[in-house]
């Protein structure tokens, strides 16, 4: 199969200091192996561009990101091509973790399993009525990824955290804004320029102020990160070979409750 270009999963425009980068995989924005390298990629990229002092990331379409692609296999697209080292994923999403300048994640959408783990490690979230978030993993049949199990319990607290990861339940954008997982409630049609409009907003700031405070007050993050990825990426090895996973994701192609046997 002929590679996938970046410009084909990724746009990129520029307005002023701030760079939004728009996932392009329609119709639901599924994130793969692929594309987590890409946007780490870019992400570093704009790092170094001193003309760029925040980014937006959001989603085309309908959805920010409604997760992993199963049509890609039982990883869901996410594990690593043969002769490579494992963790792939979570080797690609600490880069993302560890880059310097302020993400503001649009999300007008799902920001559903990995959708969700990736627009929880922007600074702040712009949503809407409209949009749900799920940590769905669970109903899936397997453990939590993409840092979410300590990523999620530090935005919005362990007792909310444990209530969306252990019900997988979705919740909408006004559900998100009351808990503290989004930082801006606007209408659909407003989602992407407002957090647009938030990004100039903080690029008026010192950018190498803004950058050290960021780095203070995310200190130590990308370590906890890599190590909660760690104990998630074991979880979730042993129970993707489980009859549980399977179930949940025949359940989740049919539209129907799972029947989970914890076997």
């Amino acid at each position: 199969m002929a590679e996938t270009s970046q410009a084909e999963m990724l746009r990129e425009t520029r307005e002023g200091h701030v760079a939004t980068l728009l996932i392009d995989r329609p119709p639901n924005n599924h994130i793969n192996r692929e594309l987590m390298v890409v946007i780490a990629a870019r992400l570093e990229a704009l790092d170094a561009d001193e003309g760029v002092r925040a980014v937006v990331l959001g989603g085309v379409g309908k959805h920010f990101c409604a997760g992993a692609d199963f049509s890609q296999g039982d990883s869901g697209g996410l594990a690593s091509p043969p002769g490579q080292p494992g963790r792939l994923l979570y080797v690609e999403a600490a880069r993302l973790v560890r880059t310097r300048k302020p993400i503001i994640a649009a999300v007008q959408g799902a920001a559903v399993g990995a959708g969700l783990g990736l627009a929880v490690v922007a600074d702040f979230r712009v949503t809407c009525a409209e949009a749900r978030f799920s940590a769905n993993f669970t109903r899936l049949g397997f453990h939590p990824g993409f840092g979410l199990s300590h990523m999620l319990p530090r935005l919005i607290g362990p007792q909310q955290s444990a209530l969306l990861f252990y019900t997988g339940r979705r919740i909408d954008g006004v559900e998100a804004h009351r808990i503290g997982l989004a930082d801006m409630l606007v209408p659909l049609q407003d989602v992407l320029a407002e957090a647009q409009k938030l990004a100039a907003e903080i690029a008026i700031s010192s950018p190498a102020a803004v950058q050290g405070l960021r780095a203070s007050m995310r200190r130590g993050l990308a370590e906890a990160f890599e190590a909660a990825t760690e104990r998630e990426y074991q979880q979730q090895v042993w129970q993707r070979q489980m009859a549980d996973f399977a179930e949940g994701r025949a359940a989740m192609a049919e539209r129907r409750p799972p029947r989970f046997t914890g076997r």
